[in-house]
């Protein structure tokens, strides 16, 4: 049997076109949207997405190289190519439903550090507990706010039982506050000065001094706060006069 190895070819090119472009408009649905930088490092959503979408444009095109063949008539091959294809957005919809479960909805500020939590990490049954603009988890990008420790004895010892089990006060949204001037002004506090970190990161000041400029902000009015993620170390750098957030590098805070 002779096998047209040029149509497959062909063919296998095409769907490979078109799997690329469907990944093109999935990236930016990730990036622009769920995953802003520096989220797609911080909660790991570049290898989420790269995992996805390359198994996605790999197998789609290279199972149409297998099947496509002429000599089946058309109505076969487009039998093939539609299970091919419905296989390929099924499972092109399940990696992106995976990627939105673990998209970051906010940056909490836990006493002296910046938390990552992620739509996973939430107390869900909690999130009508919190301040009425905050009960609804984000889809374009994580909210910065400020956790509010419990002031009752018993209620703080349950919080610490919470925490020793891995879930801290970022993760739930009773403890949610927004970021108005009271979060401005305890991020300040909480905050340090960046020597700390240059003394901390000294194999690396070149690199460090280099990313402190590439923000365009005078690093002498320049704090920091580390920031927790599941994903390397990096800090938060804090606007020394208004306690705001005003960018992130990723060197080791604590």
């Amino acid at each position: 049997m002779r096998i047209d190895l040029r149509s497959r070819a062909l063919a296998a090119l095409v769907h490979a076109s078109g799997s690329l472009l469907v990944a093109l408009l999935a990236a930016a649905l990730v990036f622009l949207l769920w995953y802003p930088w520096p989220y797609s490092e911080l909660a790991g959503g570049t290898g989420l997405f790269v995992l996805v979408s390359g198994v996605d444009v790999v197998l789609g095109p290279l199972a149409t190289f297998a099947v496509f063949d002429r000599a089946k008539g058309w109505p076969v091959l487009r039998r093939d190519l539609a299970v091919i294809l419905v296989l390929q957005m099924a499972a092109l919809g399940y990696g992106l439903h995976v990627v939105f479960e673990a998209r970051p909805v906010a940056l909490a500020l836990e006493a002296h550090r910046l938390r990552v939590i992620t739509a996973v990490d939430v107390v869900r049954e909690e999130l009508p507990q919190a301040p009425a603009d905050l009960r609804r988890l984000p889809l374009d990008g994580p909210r910065l706010l400020n956790t509010a420790p419990p002031e009752d004895a018993e209620e703080r010892m349950a919080a610490m039982r919470q925490a020793l089990a891995g879930v801290d006060l970022g993760q739930r949204p009773k403890y949610w506050q927004p970021w108005d001037a009271k979060a401005r002004a305890d991020a300040l506090a909480a905050s340090r000065p960046l020597e700390p970190l240059r003394l901390r990161n000294a194999a690396r000041g070149a690199e460090l001094e280099a990313a402190l400029a590439d923000g365009g902000r005078d690093p002498r009015a320049l704090r920091y706060l580390p920031v927790l993620s599941r994903r390397g170390e990096w800090v938060a750098l804090i606007d020394a006069q208004s306690g705001d957030v005003v960018g992130f590098i990723p060197f080791t805070g604590d």
